[in-house]
């Protein structure tokens, strides 16, 4: 688990190292998002929560991605261009994590009748969901029950 402090000297020395100094650098609240680039801004940011759970190398590695987004601009995607010169500053992943989200933090839960759960940050829609771990298809069997969680005070 990252310290949130070392994960601020880092971003700043290889923004340093990277990008000019109209770049900066901030936490944000996504949890299920690593990071982002934000061209507009200029802005690299990472969640706050994802980097206090994940290693300290999949935070450097997070924070490679999005300078590599912020050097070669928007239209490259994760094409070509990006993968590049990702590689060329020792990003070694792919174009997105794979690691755990915050879980813990999702408003919604859902159960499936042989107690795999689900989670949403977002209300679920109306439309019946089935278990894909279960099924590869809807089946009615492994129907999805939601469950509002309840704020902890």
């Amino acid at each position: 688990m990252a310290d949130l402090k070392e994960v601020q000297r880092w971003a700043a020395e290889l923004m340093a190292k990277y990008l000019d100094e109209s770049w900066s650098f901030t936490f944000d609240r996504a949890k299920t998002r690593a990071g982002k680039c934000n061209f507009d801004k200029r802005q690299v940011s990472l969640s706050m929560y994802l980097a206090a759970k994940h290693s300290d190398e999949q935070v450097k590695q997070t924070l490679l991605h999005e300078i590599a987004h912020a050097k070669v601009g928007p239209k490259a995607g994760h094409g070509p261009i990006w993968q590049s010169y990702a590689a060329q500053i020792g990003y070694t992943g792919g174009r997105t994590h794979t690691a755990s989200v915050a879980d813990e933090f999702a408003k919604y839960v859902g159960i499936c009748p042989n107690g795999h759960e689900i989670y949403r940050f977002r209300r679920p829609g109306t439309k019946p969901v089935s278990c894909a771990k279960c099924s590869k298809r809807f089946d009615q069997r492994y129907l999805i029950r939601w469950y509002e969680r309840q704020p902890v005070d």
